[in-house]
C-alpha cells in the first residue's frame, strides 16, 4: 500500500507540532487533524468559527457518552499552533483536535497513517522530526511557510521514498519466505531421497 501525500502531510504536521512542544499524543492529533483539514480544502470545503461547541461529539468513530460531553465542551477552545488555528477540547490535560463533531486521536492516527509503513513508521518519523527540526522556528509558526517551505517542496519526494521503504520491507519479507520454501522444498527431497537407499531389507528378492 502506497504512501501518500496525506500521510506525508500528517506525519510532517506531528513532527512540527512536537517541534514546537505539543506532547506527542497531542502532536499526532494535530498532525491528523491538519491533513484532513487540507484534503477537506482541496475539495472546497472552508471551514466556519463555530459560534458554540458542538452539541455531540464523536470520538473512535463512536459517540461520546453525555457525561463526558459536557466536560469536553467545557474545554472546547481555538488552539493556535503559531498563526495556525484548529478547534480543541482537552483530554486528560493535553489538547485532542476536532473537525466538525470528530475527535483525532493517536489511535486515529495510527490506523490511518502509521499503518500506511507497515511497521517501518518509525523510521520516517525520525526523517521527519530531523526534517522540521533543520528549519528555524519562525517558519514552524507560520502555517503560509510551513506549507509553502517544508511540505510542499517535499510531499512527493518522501511519498515515493516512503513508498519505498515499506515496499523495500515487503520485498524483504516475500524474498525471506521464498528462502524458506525453497529450504523446506530442499529437506523433503533430500529426505525422500535418503528412505530410497541403503541394503534391501533382509528375505527380500532382488
Amino acid at each position: 500500500m502506497a504512501v501518500g501525500r496525506f500521510q506525508v502531510m500528517a506525519t510532517l504536521q506531528a513532527a512540527r507540532a512536537y517541534a514546537l512542544g505539543l506532547p506527542l499524543e497531542s502532536a499526532k492529533s494535530f498532525g491528523l487533524n491538519r491533513a484532513i483539514f487540507y484534503a477537506a480544502a482541496k475539495r472546497g470545503f472552508k471551514a466556519k468559527p463555530p459560534a458554540k461547541p458542538p452539541e455531540k461529539l464523536v470520538i473512535e468513530k463512536k459517540p461520546v457518552p453525555p457525561e463526558k460531553l459536557e466536560k469536553f465542551k467545557e474545554t472546547f477552545q481555538i488552539f493556535h499552533l503559531g498563526d495556525e488555528m484548529a478547534y480543541a477540547v482537552e483530554l486528560d490535560g493535553k489538547p485532542f483536535f476536532v473537525i466538525g463533531n470528530e475527535i483525532q486521536t493517536p489511535e486515529d492516527f495510527a490506523r490511518q497513517i502509521e499503518s500506511r509503513f507497515a511497521g517501518r513508521f518509525d523510521e520516517a518519523w525520525k526523517e521527519a522530526l530531523e526534517l522540521v527540526q533543520s528549519y528555524d522556528k519562525g517558519v514552524l509558526m507560520s502555517q503560509r511557510y510551513f506549507y509553502e517551505t517544508v511540505y510542499k517542496p517535499r510531499r512527493d519526494e518522501l511519498a515515493r521514498k516512503w513508498t519505498e521503504l515499506v515496499a523495500g520491507l515487503r520485498k524483504s519479507d516475500e524474498a525471506g519466505e521464498e528462502r524458506q520454501s525453497v529450504s523446506r522444498q530442499s529437506a523433503t527431497q533430500t529426505a525422500a531421497s535418503g528412505s530410497g537407499t541403503g541394503a534391501a531389507p533382509a528375505g527380500s528378492s532382488k
